[in-house]
């Protein structure tokens, strides 16, 4: 569920979350923005060698051997806005 003062963010903002440098590694999904950073699968800037940071997964999920629920376990940042 949104909450009206979580922060938006568009594509061209999450390209800068991509953890190089310093930065925070934040990912989106389904409309949702997540902090991977701290998240040992995310450790190194990628995951699974296939997947970077800065991204909307969405599509990629659905190939993926888990469910959304699995971002249950990183701190949800903001929304993913399409304009």
């Amino acid at each position: 569920m949104s909450d009206s003062h979580e922060r938006t963010f568009t594509e061209t903002e999450l390209r800068q979350y991509d953890g190089r440098k310093g930065r925070r590694a934040y990912i989106a999904c389904e409309g949702v923005v997540y902090d991977v950073t701290d998240a040992p699968s995310w450790r190194g800037g990628m995951h699974r060698e296939m997947h970077y940071p800065g991204l909307d997964l969405t599509r990629s999920l659905r190939k993926a051997p888990h469910t959304a629920a699995v971002f249950a376990r990183v701190p949800r940042v903001g929304i993913l806005v399409t304009r």
